[in-house]
């Protein structure tokens, strides 16, 4: 068995289970595309805008998982996405900077494998549910550790590093789990920020799986800071940082964005904040306009920048609201 097939899980590798569920959403998923097509084709724009505009919205979640699944299966021994998994319409690009990280934890190890992995299998169902006719390519994405990459552009700008210097998400494991929290958050309010945008049934379901696993990827990532920074506090501050500058980027009124410092009870114990929520105890969730600001780099108007250099594919790729 090669080192690729070693350190990088298959979809299928998980089980009989989840490759039945997936097969059983698949084909649900497929024929809500198919039939976007279909009504494309008649004379009810309304009901064709409606369906349309949740291909883009699919499309939209399929550039965060290329992110995603770029990410964790270099960083975790493997090579970037096959060629046959990153056709589609719109300008293809290559995910380059990324390289292996050196894991002295298995338990992480072990982690950051299911989560690339998982990040493998949504790029597939998205791809298999869209077909050939809806899917966007794979757009060009930085995963690069020089000063001028996307991820030292957010370490940047939440004061971890300085002018000119870089962060490399792959020097040390720490790094590396800095680098998963500013991506993996962000991907969290991403989904939850596009249920409200969907309507078909079988979208909900396969959109709403999707952000099962990214909420579960996400506290196990923030939990794994939590624990580490309670032995090495800059961590904790650090997560801070980080998420005081994406909330900055995402432009919102509001506090959407929480590091992973702890808060006291009214006995004075420590909380944990393995998952970030408003007073309400609700997911945090952002439009993907504010999402896109995050990705971009930009707080400003948009349409490139930060790890998407040459933009997103598809329509949702502006973070202008209209």
């Amino acid at each position: 068995m090669s080192q690729t097939e070693t350190l990088i899980e298959t979809p299928e590798a998980r089980g009989p289970q989840r490759a039945d569920r997936r097969a059983f959403f698949a084909t649900a998923f497929g024929a809500a595309a198919v039939g976007a097509g279909a009504l494309a084709l008649t004379t009810q724009p309304a009901a064709a805008q409606t369906i349309a505009s949740e291909v883009d919205v699919l499309n939209f979640v399929l550039n965060i998982e290329y992110l995603q699944a770029n990410f964790f299966a270099v960083a975790t021994g493997g090579a970037a996405l096959a060629t046959a998994d990153i056709s589609g319409s719109g300008t293809a690009g290559t995910a380059s900077g990324a390289r292996a990280v050196s894991f002295t934890d298995a338990v992480f190890g072990s982690i950051a494998k299911e989560m690339a992995a998982d990040a493998l299998a949504h790029v597939r169902f998205l791809r298999s549910s869209l077909t050939t006719a809806y899917a966007v390519a794979q757009p060009a994405i930085d995963l690069g550790s020089t000063p001028t990459s996307a991820f030292s552009g957010l370490a940047r700008a939440a004061g971890l590093v300085g002018a000119g210097q870089a962060f490399d998400p792959y020097a040390s494991e720490e790094n590396f789990l800095l680098a998963a929290f500013m991506v993996k958050d962000v991907s969290v309010t991403a989904y939850g920020g596009i249920m409200g945008l969907i309507t078909t049934r079988a979208y909900q379901e396969a959109v709403g799986g999707m952000l099962a696993v990214e909420a579960h990827h996400a506290a196990a990532i923030r939990g794994l800071l939590y624990r580490r920074g309670l032995s090495t506090p800059s961590l904790i501050d650090a997560s801070e940082a980080i998420s005081n500058a994406r909330d900055t980027l995402d432009g919102a009124a509001a506090d959407l964005d929480q590091g992973v410092r702890p808060s006291a009870s009214a006995s004075g114990a420590a909380i944990a904040n393995v998952a970030p929520l408003n007073a309400n105890g609700l997911a945090i969730s952002r439009t993907p306009q504010q999402v896109l600001n995050v990705l971009y780099l930009n707080s400003g108007t948009a349409t490139s920048g930060g790890f998407f250099t040459a933009g997103v594919n598809g329509t949702i790729k502006s973070t202008a609201t209209s």
